[in-house]
């Protein structure tokens, strides 16, 4: 059966809402047949933005401000999920389902997280079941919570004669380890930060007129300063062993607050530190890479707002090359048909497929978990109940 799905993504870059729109049915090989039908984003506005950004901080983020934020953003995100139904050319009652992960508030590893984004208003808003909440479960079956887009990935990307990292630059950076035609051996971990320290370089050095880097314009510019990029390597998390996770809790507002003024008591340049932080998140996947994957990939596929950051593509495929002593080819997500900006709004619309037939999504490998477990809740839309659940998911390898 061929479901249309919508998969919402805001990640902690915090920029605004991809809503990824996709026709998913089971493939005659046992994986998923896949089609991007469009990708539509939706940029908050930024009163919304730096509201937002307050609920993530615990001395502003009041449960008061958290409560009012949950229902705008799930209107916010019915709207994104009509703009991009109508988009695709279709009408509401086109699409079937709808896997929203929402805006992450907090993230407690193996403990507890936090997205908002209110189902129910989602739900109530366009008429289509929405599935949320895709971490929790995995953190109650001992997990991390994240990263998530591991066993997507293993759907979607693993080649018969490649070894494959699938890699994600948001706020923060995700590697999955597709080994070739070995799926049942993925696995998948946060490497450290990937936009989230460069953007707020930017966003000071600019005085908020510009949020990221464009193209890596300016870290292009600077000079890299050895002993920064010294002191941002020794961070506790770039040494930890999978599986791991982390976020704002890690690599915020106060880490990169600290990083900026640490910079100026070296007297390195404004532009210098821009460069420094890029190429801190360009070293640390190669780290990563290096210390904690079997072998070194044939290919990195990269997806995320870092993928539009050529000097940190550059950097990062110097680094592995380095490493490696052979190329290592680091291309884009676009080039295999997934847009950069949509692949995680892309996993979702996949996971919520999976749920919805009874499936598990995550992926032991990659979260820690204890078990396989099916994710997310159910928010019924206009269209209940739903058709009886597919077969069990077949076990992989």
């Amino acid at each position: 059966m061929v479901m249309n799905i919508v998969g919402l993504m805001s990640g902690t870059s915090v920029d605004g809402i991809d809503a990824a729109v996709m026709s998913l049915s089971d493939g005659a090989t046992g994986n998923l047949a896949w089609q991007l039908l469009t990708h539509y984003a939706q940029p908050f506005a930024p009163a919304l933005r730096a509201e937002i950004l307050a609920c993530t901080q615990p001395d502003t983020g009041t449960v008061d401000r958290i409560c009012a934020l949950n229902v705008r953003l799930g209107e916010v995100s019915a709207q994104a999920v009509l703009a991009a139904a109508a988009q695709a050319g279709l009408v509401p009652s086109q699409i079937d389902l709808i896997g929203s992960h929402g805006q992450t508030i907090w993230h407690i590893p193996q403990t507890a997280t936090l997205q908002i984004a209110s189902p129910a208003v989602i739900a109530e808003r366009t008429g289509i079941t929405t599935i949320s909440n895709f971490r929790a479960r995995d953190i109650a079956a001992g997990g991390h919570g994240a990263p998530l887009v591991a066993f997507a990935d293993i759907c979607m990307l693993t080649d018969a004669q490649l070894n494959r990292a699938a890699q994600n630059i948001g706020g923060i950076a995700n590697v999955t380890y597709l080994p070739a035609g070995a799926p049942e051996r993925a696995f998948a971990f946060d490497t450290g930060p990937g936009n989230m320290l460069i953007d707020d370089h930017v966003r000071r050095l600019t005085q908020g007129r510009l949020q990221f880097d464009p193209d890596g314009e300016m870290a292009a510019e600077g000079h890299v300063h050895a002993g920064l990029l010294a002191e941002l390597a020794r961070h506790p998390f770039i040494q930890q062993r999978p599986p791991k996770t982390t976020g704002r809790e890690q690599f915020g507002a106060d880490f990169a607050a600290a990083m900026w003024a640490r910079g100026q008591a070296l007297g390195v340049a404004e532009l210098d530190r821009v460069a420094t932080v890029t190429m801190f998140t360009a070293q640390s996947i190669a780290q990563a890479y290096r210390d904690f994957l079997p072998n070194l990939p044939d290919e990195v596929i990269v997806s995320g707002g870092g993928a539009r950051n050529h000097t940190l593509l550059q950097w990062l495929a110097e680094a592995l090359s380095q490493i490696a002593r052979r190329p290592i080819v680091v291309c884009t997500s676009d080039e295999i048909g997934m847009p950069a900006e949509a692949k995680e709004a892309m996993i979702f619309a996949v996971l919520a497929y999976l749920s919805w037939h009874g499936r598990a999504g995550n992926w032991p490998a990659a979260t820690g978990a204890k078990q396989r477990v099916v994710l997310g809740d159910f928010t019924p839309g206009r269209c209940w109940p739903p058709p009886h659940p597919s077969q069990p998911n077949p076990a992989v390898g």
